[in-house]
């Protein structure tokens, strides 16, 4: 037993059930404050160090609501994605995994706000919200799911284990080229620029830290890999052939009046030994009815 397995018997009942659910709740009335009033975010909800020292714990948490797109339509298709990835995430792993992976995520985000506001000098956190969090999401999932499809601008299919690698590189070198900033030339900063990745030390641990539930569980474990979809149809089938051959069983019925145990406690059910088949009768009719030839 690996100590996620150990975590689970210990804390398995304090799991969120449906966790996508509630954080799409969240992306939603997020979305809602970003386009009416911006300023709240940043000013009162964002996940800013130096506020949370000076007694704004709230927003170690409120920081989740930062949606994942600004554009309605984009917004609207990548909360389905999100959505999606969630549930199947969870349906493979179960309940608690899930909710360590995501959570995990959440406190490597806190931390990386701390180091590099006081490690570095630098408050980049503020200005991401999820961006980390929901990218860490999408590589669990190609990494549990590699062949699955996805419609890359609705026209060109392409597997997720694909995108995943595309992601990973992009990532490594927006990991990288921070650490390496001074050895980089005029051009390629300019060229990383046009790309969207910013080349400081502070935004490159950041990303190294917020991504840091994926390095972990998959990179350095392995070990979310609980059940293979081919073992959790095989479950759910043994589990459901399991229900219903247990309710078969502790069901008598007569077959004279149709009476089962539920109609009275003092009920005795037997079998006739003398009717061709399986014939069950109650004490009442066990020795008056006719015997099935």
């Amino acid at each position: 037993m690996n100590w996620i397995d150990k975590l689970e018997k210990k804390f398995g009942r304090y799991a969120i059930p449906n966790l996508m659910h509630y954080i799409i709740i969240l992306y939603a009335v997020g979305y809602v404050i970003l386009l009416f009033a911006p300023d709240m975010y940043y000013s009162y909800l964002s996940l800013d160090a130096s506020a949370i020292l000076h007694g704004q714990i709230w927003r170690m948490v409120t920081f989740l609501i930062y949606p994942p797109n600004a554009s309605l339509i984009w917004f609207m298709l990548v909360l389905y994605l999100y959505y999606s990835i969630g549930l199947r995430l969870e349906a493979q792993w179960g309940t608690f995994r899930f909710n360590l992976y995501f959570f995990t995520g959440v406190f490597l985000h806190i931390v990386a706000a701390f180091v590099c506001q006081y490690g570095f000098g630098a408050n980049f956190s503020q200005y991401f919200g999820t961006y980390w969090l929901n990218n860490s999401l999408f590589l669990a999932y190609a990494a549990t799911y590699p062949d699955m499809q996805f419609m890359l601008y609705f026209v060109l299919p392409i597997k997720a284990k694909i995108l995943g690698i595309i992601y990973g590189i992009y990532f490594g070198v927006e990991i990288l080229a921070g650490f390496f900033a001074e050895h980089l030339t005029m051009n390629m900063l300019i060229g990383l620029s046009k790309i969207g990745i910013i080349v400081h030390p502070a935004y490159s641990l950041m990303a190294l830290l917020s991504l840091g539930n994926f390095i972990l569980f998959f990179l350095g474990m392995r070990s979310m890999h609980r059940y293979s979809p081919k073992e959790i149809r095989r479950r759910r089938t043994y589990m459901k052939n399991v229900k219903q051959g247990e309710k078969s069983a502790n069901t008598h019925k007569c077959a004279i009046c149709g009476r089962t145990e539920k109609d009275g406690e003092n009920l005795e059910f037997r079998v006739c030994s003398k009717c061709n088949g399986y014939y069950e009768y109650c004490q009442d009719h066990l020795f008056t009815h006719t015997h099935v030839k």
